[in-house]
């Protein structure tokens, strides 16, 4: 599913009730009070119905006649929606779902990295040397590194030529670019290349087994750097 653009006073009424929804302000099984809401949010009952359906195709909420609207149970939520992601590091970061996301990528992005040095095309190689050169030149630039980071992952679920791993971006972005900002500012000596040229190189090669090994110990010292971030804020 395309994620959502949020944009005016629609985007702006489907995420302020996403956001009580996803802090848990309005609980699972909650029958919202419509009328409340319209006049709280200050909208018109067309705008908020029309925000009312992004959130009922994204499994959060339901509509029922003598029930009215409600909030589903959590386990039927998509919550591998990009935006259902991004609403929940709304008001910052979230350590239990930065180790979720983390989980993930662990399991994803080695197999990945193994396909991909099996099938990368040249033009696959350029596009993640593009990603390593952009990430050279962003050193002191927080945001054009968190963009590079996000090149580089995407043109390597890209490599593996497996359309549905390619679709695993939308479940990674937000959580590696949340990730991404809360570590890349904070170390400025940390230089992100080597690790990322290590899987570059190793795909190249062909080597399926090195890069997989590569991306793990990158992984890794993604785990490390989020780890430092977080004993520094104690």
């Amino acid at each position: 599913m395309a994620q959502y653009a949020g944009r005016g006073v629609h985007g702006q009424t489907v995420e302020a009730i996403a956001r009580r929804i996803l802090t848990g302000e309005i609980a699972e099984g909650d029958t919202l009070n419509i009328a409340a809401l319209q006049e709280e949010l200050d909208v018109s009952l067309t705008a908020l119905r029309e925000a009312l359906k992004v959130l009922s195709a994204k499994g959060i909420v339901d509509a029922r006649q003598k029930r009215g609207t409600f909030v589903r149970p959590r386990d039927d939520w998509n919550l591998l929606d990009g935006d259902v992601i991004r609403w929940q590091f709304a008001d910052g970061p979230d350590p239990l779902l930065l180790d979720k996301l983390q989980e993930v990528r662990a399991i994803i992005e080695p197999a990945a990295a193994r396909l991909a040095a099996a099938r990368a095309t040249t033009e696959d190689l350029a596009a993640l040397d593009v990603a390593l050169s952009g990430m050279a030149d962003a050193h002191g630039d927080p945001a054009a590194a968190v963009e590079a980071d996000l090149a580089f992952h995407r043109a390597l679920l890209a490599a593996t030529h497996n359309e549905l791993l390619v679709r695993m971006e939308v479940v990674m972005k937000t959580g590696l670019a949340e990730r991404d900002r809360l570590v890349h500012g904070r170390d400025a000596d940390d230089d992100p290349v080597p690790s990322h040229r290590a899987v570059v190189d190793a795909i190249r090669a062909g080597d399926e087994g090195a890069a997989e090994a590569a991306m793990r110990e990158l992984l890794a010292k993604a785990v490390r750097d989020v780890e430092k971030v977080r004993k520094g804020n104690r």
